[in-house]
């Protein structure tokens, strides 16, 4: 039986790519098939142009055939949330105040997918300004459902075979939440590791470029791709890139050690989001142990609203004051409110970052990754929102890297996502975790 490329995963593709066992534009066409047959219901794209990307796709296939070097995502086609830069395709960061607007360069994070040989398939529905606001996506499980917010249209594109992998932003819940809906892996590096320059801003302390695809190994193959310093984003800085590839595909020294932290909002959970997780730290056994947080912990989710809310107001100033009837009146309540935050308050919600990061520092002494919900439960019915991100804050607040694995299924046959957080700047260890979780909990099921 002849395999439909679009169900392979990145990490399959590459090397058939690179071989020529498969061309760029095969694939693409299997894509854009895949999108003509699906997109209907889901609308997961805000702008697709066939002929550019076959025409991207035909191009690295010459190149590959007169033997010039090829990069490690040679052919991928890849979805670009839309508040993204595309030099060659519209940017209107989900808003009708910014309908039409063509940027004259490419965001940091394109160009480096483009150096690296993949294929910019079009761009991916966001919800309003990266907001609450949704977009048209629903869930490719049950279109009944969101699939999500904010990088609604990436997760749900990756979660239906439209194209291999995405990139989303987070700063809340905005990468993770989606990937849990939507029953994909989703990864939130940590807070610098990816420049974020020609990205719409929302809040320089808490905004995160992340990625979809359909297996560990595929975050890891973007994701190294992705982190570099880049001048104009102050908070990268002048290092190696973490070797993600070869870490996360190593099994670990030893058995890894996983911490059971169900934060202050675990009374947020469904009831069978909480029977699932006690299910799965008994599976695990001596290697999973439940941890409590200090009490100063709860804090996080109120300080973080207070940041983001502040730099959103500074950041959206313009086009509330020259079109505000043209925003969504949640737009409105969050400006609002963030105008109304008083720079004392918002400098010492900042200070507590480091606190915080030095409580889970103890933490990562004795263990290898956090492990928790991705969110409250399956994807909810209705369109009208996108779910709670309150399973997110915390981790956004501190820029520890997050992992969301489609491990669980909730009683209506809906994905759960199960969340891993990493110590700071330790990327590459939570891969190798969330691989070595996977492949245990595989190897159980097919016992």
């Amino acid at each position: 039986m002849k395999v439909d490329l679009a169900d392979l995963s990145a990490a399959e593709l590459a090397p058939k790519l690179a071989r020529g066992e498969v061309r760029a534009v095969e694939l693409v066409e299997a894509c854009l098939a895949r999108i003509s047959a699906r997109d209907g219901e889901i609308e997961a794209w805000a702008y697709i142009d066939p002929d550019h990307a076959l025409a991207q796709a035909k191009s690295l296939d010459a190149a590959r055939q007169v033997g010039l070097p090829i990069g490690p995502l040679h052919g991928i086609p890849v979805g670009i949330k839309d508040i993204i830069d595309t030099a060659d395709m519209p940017t209107e960061n989900g808003t009708v105040l910014h309908r039409g607007r063509k940027p004259p360069d490419d965001a940091t994070v394109v160009s480096l997918l483009r150096e690296a040989g993949a294929v910019i398939l079009g761009k991916t529905v966001t919800t309003e300004l990266a907001l609450m606001h949704p977009g048209k996506t629903r869930n490719p499980h049950d279109g009944a459902c969101t699939p999500g917010g904010s990088s609604s249209g990436s997760a749900a594109a990756v979660a239906s075979g439209m194209v291999p992998l995405a990139l989303g932003t987070q700063t809340n819940g905005s990468v993770i939440r989606p990937a849990s809906f939507c029953g994909i892996f989703g990864f939130k590096p940590s807070h610098g590791l990816i420049p974020r320059t020609g990205v719409f801003t929302q809040s320089r302390f808490l905004d995160t470029v992340g990625v979809y695809g359909r297996s560990v190994a595929d975050l890891a193959l973007i994701g190294e791709v992705l982190m570099r310093h880049d001048p104009r984003d102050p908070d990268t800085s002048p290092q190696p890139a973490p070797p993600l590839r070869a870490v996360a595909a190593e099994p670990p020294p030893v058995p890894p050690q996983l911490a059971f932290v169900k934060t202050p909002v675990w009374d947020k959970a469904d009831d069978d989001t909480k029977a699932a997780f006690a299910e799965l730290n008994e599976a695990l056994g001596g290697q999973c142990e439940e941890v409590p947080l200090p009490n100063v912990f709860s804090g996080a989710w109120d300080w973080h609203r207070k940041i983001m809310f502040a730099d959103i107001a500074k950041n959206c100033a313009g086009l509330y004051d020259r079109g505000r009837d043209k925003l969504s009146e949640s737009i409105r309540g969050i400006i609002e409110e963030g105008r109304e935050i008083k720079a004392v308050d918002y400098a010492a919600a900042k200070d507590w970052r480091a606190v915080l990061n030095a409580g889970l520092d103890e933490i990562f002494a004795r263990f290898d990754a956090i492990i928790t919900p991705a969110a409250n439960g399956e994807a909810p019915k209705g369109l009208e929102s996108t779910g709670d991100p309150a399973f997110c804050t915390l981790w956004t607040f501190c820029g520890t890297p997050a992992v969301t694995l489609p491990l669980l299924v909730g009683e209506n046959g809906r994905p759960i996502g199960v969340q891993l957080i990493g110590s700071r700047g330790d990327d590459a260890r939570l891969l190798r975790t969330a691989a070595w979780l996977v492949n245990r909990l595989n190897v159980e099921e097919e016992a």
